[in-house]
């Protein structure tokens, strides 16, 4: 049999499970640390609730992602999540969702092992969406899940220094409503209100058009240059109208 009709052959199979991104669609890949808890716990023994260190390493392997070959116009971390906004005009690899899973995944892997110093690993899905509307609720829900889950690690890591096992901790939250969590801090003397934004909300990263002044050097003349820089905002608004502000990425020239 000749090698070309032998490919073609085989092709079949590796082929056989293939999925698209319709073109249609607007396009989220999201992904999630590999036991990032173990990772961060008991091994990194990071500050807990929130270690500025993580989060910084959590912002740079965003950045990476969104300089790393797609047209990805919004990336949002929290926890150790990441959610990119992929332009709706975007088809690199023809929207193939084993290549955007595994690029992304091995992407991000790589990027935050070298600056952890140790191994860890994501995984990747891909989400479809079919308006803007869709792309706007997606965001508005990973950053409420943000908001609920900060309050339960507050909860939980105040509980655990006073000397209260896991097992315990856990319990006493369990089923109970956020106006309890937030009175169980505050007679702890926390206030969760005034705790810094991106703990609660988490961090955007997009991009920006910015000028650059510097000194031509031909004429010795001032010169303005424009850029396009990545932006992290760290203050990001709640609700609706912090969807509606991301969805809009999607269709941006």
């Amino acid at each position: 049999m000749k090698f070309n009709d032998f490919d073609k052959q085989m092709r079949i199979y590796e082929e056989s499970l293939d999925q698209y991104i319709l073109p249609d669609m607007y396009l989220v890949a999201r992904l999630d640390g590999r036991l990032f808890t173990k990772l961060t716990n008991e091994i990194c023994k990071s500050e807990a609730p929130f270690d500025t260190q993580f989060r910084d390493y959590m912002v740079e392997t965003t950045k990476h992602l969104m300089e790393c070959g797609f047209r990805i116009v919004y990336g949002y971390t929290e926890s150790d999540e990441i959610s990119l906004l992929f332009h709706a005009k975007d088809d690199t690899f023809g929207r193939k969702v084993r290549k955007i899973n595994s690029i992304l995944a091995g992407e991000a892997s790589a990027v935050f092992s070298l600056k952890l110093g140790r191994i860890a690993t994501f995984d990747c899905r891909t989400i479809p969406l079919s308006n803007l509307e869709k792309v706007a609720d997606y965001f508005i829900w990973r950053q409420e899940d943000a908001h609920r889950s900060s309050l339960d690690a507050h909860c939980y890591w105040a509980l655990r220094k006073e000397g209260i096992e896991p097992g315990e901790a856990s319990a006493m939250l369990e089923g109970k409503s956020m106006s309890y969590k937030n009175e169980l801090l505050f007679q702890r003397g926390i206030n969760y209100y005034e705790l810094p934004v991106w703990q609660k909300r988490g961090i955007g990263v997009y991009f920006q058009d910015s000028v650059k002044e510097g000194d031509d050097p031909v004429s010795k003349d001032t010169a303005q240059t424009a850029r396009r820089e990545l932006t992290v905002n760290y203050d990001l608004t709640p609700g609706r109208k912090y969807g509606e502000w991301v969805a809009a990425f999607a269709d941006r020239e």
